[in-house]
């Protein structure tokens, strides 16, 4: 069992990661405040088009990002058992469950004595749509039956597959989109995208406007580049001026915001701020020695797990896919020609991107090269076969070209079966005999 009293808090240096925490809370508190005048409010799971929803000005919030909160704040564990109490499975895959297990609890809005809530940030409201993706065999049952405890209505959104593999799938997915996928695929997708919309304006009475979709688009197209020019920057620099501690927590509440003026500027603020560290020679880690990718989804109960090994080794973890996975996978211009085409381009995507070889192999070995990894610390979930994702070619390709991977299985929020101590020894022992000696 994990033991999270001794845990010391993950160090953050950029006024970007505490600028994004201080707006989500804010922005939350409004949210909750909307849902309590009546509003709709939509829960969404992350490859869902939220832009629909921003365009539409409908209250939402991304299963991944809740998640992520709920793990931050270790409620994760009395989830769960409420989820084995209630005689479900106690290995349903955690980023689609949390927010089910929450479902559960009887006291999610209440608050203890001395006035402080008991659920993480006051609990999550009550939703009165939940949309998902068919992109898992569990993923839409775990949805309907989360929607059904909170009385809200359920939509599922169908998902397809290439018959196309363009290796270098990030110099195409910006511009050449409507080459990068198969035509029928994205004509498809179109249509599916209309039917949402139709769905969203029976239930919430709110029209769609294809103008504020292209607004949403650009917004998107210019938080997006910054932050291909933040990758760019810390591949670049030697030492780096910033690691994936601040760079994830800066960056994935944002990307939940996309679509909004504030998202965009926040990423050119925190461009500015890291290249200011970098120009006035101000590293992360002074004693930087190895360049280490993280790969999988952010530990979110423990992130100082991260720095672990600095001081020690001067291994710093410097790459992660939050941070990449903006720069490559949300941009698509010559939005003005077809907003809703734009869009079906940046969504449909997404699975293959991330959880099918060899796009996400080949993509990884791109960035360790461009990055300079000299070693990769990977790690797959237990409980969740699409994020997976192929892992025995992703590890045989990255070592296949001399870099060094260590794979393990962990939870990004349930931390019960988490050892801080047999995992930091996992890693020790990785560095050196597989990275210092090499």
């Amino acid at each position: 069992m994990a033991e999270h009293k001794n845990l010391s808090k993950a160090r953050k240096r950029l006024n970007a990661t505490a600028q994004a925490s201080a707006y989500q809370k804010q922005w939350f508190q409004g949210l909750q405040a909307r849902v309590a005048a009546g509003e709709d409010f939509c829960y969404l799971n992350a490859d869902v088009p939220m832009e629909i929803l921003r365009a539409m000005d409908i209250p939402f919030v991304v299963n991944q990002w809740w998640a992520s909160i709920c793990g931050a704040k270790r409620m994760t564990a009395k989830y769960f058992e409420l989820l084995r109490q209630a005689g479900y499975r106690d290995d349903l895959c955690s980023y689609c469950a949390t927010a089910f297990a929450e479902s559960l609890d009887p006291d999610d809005h209440s608050f203890d004595a001395q006035g402080n809530p008991l659920g993480p940030w006051g609990g999550l409201p009550h939703p009165t749509l939940a949309i998902t993706r068919l992109t898992c065999d569990c993923q839409g049952k775990i949805f309907e039956l989360f929607a059904k405890n909170h009385g809200a209505a359920f939509y599922a959104m169908e998902n397809t597959v290439p018959r196309k593999v363009p290796l270098n799938w990030w110099e195409m997915a910006p511009y050449d989109w409507e080459s990068l996928y198969d035509t029928d695929r994205l004509d498809a997708a179109v249509e599916e995208l209309k039917e949402l919309i139709r769905f969203l304006e029976i239930k919430t009475g709110k029209m769609f406007d294809i103008n504020a979709l292209q607004t949403v688009m650009d917004n998107v197209n210019e938080q997006e580049t910054w932050y291909g020019k933040i990758r760019d920057l810390i591949a670049d620099s030697a030492p780096v001026p910033v690691t994936v501690v601040d760079t994830i927590n800066a960056v994935m509440p944002a990307q939940w915001q996309r679509g909004t003026q504030w998202a965009a500027e926040h990423a050119k603020g925190m461009y500015e701020e890291i290249a200011e560290l970098q120009a006035r020679g101000d590293p992360a880690v002074p004693g930087e020695r190895y360049r280490l990718m993280w790969l999988g989804r952010g530990l979110w109960h423990d992130f100082s797990f991260y720095q672990n090994f600095e001081e020690k080794y001067g291994a710093v973890f410097v790459w992660s896919m939050y941070l990449a996975m903006g720069a490559d996978a949300y941009r698509r211009y010559h939005v003005e020609e077809d907003p809703l085409r734009a869009l079906a381009a940046r969504y449909i995507g997404m699975e293959d991107f991330l959880h099918m070889p060899p796009w996400n192999a080949q993509w990884f070995l791109h960035e360790a090269i461009h990055n300079r990894i000299d070693g990769v610390v990977y790690m797959v979930p237990e409980n969740c076969m699409q994020a997976v994702e192929g892992s025995f070619f992703i590890k045989k390709t990255l070592e296949d070209a001399g870099i060094p991977v260590l794979l393990f299985k962990a939870d990004p929020v349930d931390p019960r079966k988490w050892n801080r101590e047999n995992m930091t020894a996992l890693v020790e022992s990785f560095l050196e005999e597989r990275v210092i000696k090499k």
